[in-house]
C-alpha cells in the first residue's frame, strides 16, 4: 500500500514537471499600447517619443510610425507617458486633416516633406520593440518629432494661423 502511494505520488511529480517544461507562448507585442508616448521635450522644443507602426516588413512599419509620430503631434496631441509634452495638438481647428486633405496627403507621403521633421532618437539595439503575425509586422520606435519647425512650416504654408 505504502508503496502504490509512493508510486502514485512519484507519478504526479513527473507529470506536473513534465506539463510545467512545455513550451510557453511567446506574447510579447499583446503588453505594449499602441498609442504614441512622450518621452521628453528637448530644450530646442522638440519632442522625444516612442510611436508605433504596422507593415509588411521591419522598413514599412517603421516609416509608418515615424509618421503616426508627426500625425498625432499635428492632430491629436501627446497624452501618454511623461507629461513633459505638449498634450495639445498643433491643429486645434475641427476636422482639420480633412479640411486640408490634399495638403497632407503630398505631405505624408512615402519620402515626403514630414521626413524633415522627424528623425531617429535612439538606434541602439533594443530600442525598437516589435510583435508580428502572419501578414503584418509591428514596431514601437523612439524617434524626436522638430515639433516648433513643424509649426513654422505649418504657418508657412497657411495651414495654421500665427
Amino acid at each position: 500500500m505504502k508503496k502504490l502511494i509512493y508510486n502514485i505520488g512519484v507519478l504526479m511529480l513527473v507529470l506536473t514537471l513534465i506539463t510545467s517544461c512545455g513550451s510557453s507562448q511567446k506574447t510579447v507585442g499583446a503588453h505594449y499600447t499602441s498609442e504614441t508616448e512622450c518621452l521628453g521635450v528637448e530644450g530646442d522644443g522638440s519632442q522625444t517619443v516612442r510611436a508605433w507602426g504596422t507593415g509588411r516588413n521591419k522598413t514599412d512599419a517603421v516609416e509608418q510610425a515615424r509618421k503616426n509620430a508627426v500625425r498625432d503631434i499635428l492632430f491629436k496631441g501627446i497624452t501618454k507617458g511623461t507629461g513633459e509634452c505638449n498634450m495639445k495638438p498643433l491643429l486645434l481647428e475641427v476636422n482639420a486633416q480633412e479640411k486640408y486633405e490634399y495638403y497632407f496627403n503630398i505631405f505624408f507621403q512615402d519620402g515626403g516633406a514630414y521626413k524633415q521633421y522627424v528623425s531617429n532618437e535612439d538606434t541602439r539595439s533594443g530600442s525598437s520593440v516589435s510583435s508580428s503575425t502572419d501578414t503584418q509586422v509591428k514596431y514601437g520606435v523612439v524617434v524626436r518629432v522638430l515639433r516648433s519647425e513643424l509649426k513654422e512650416r505649418l504657418i508657412n504654408d497657411q495651414i495654421l494661423k500665427p
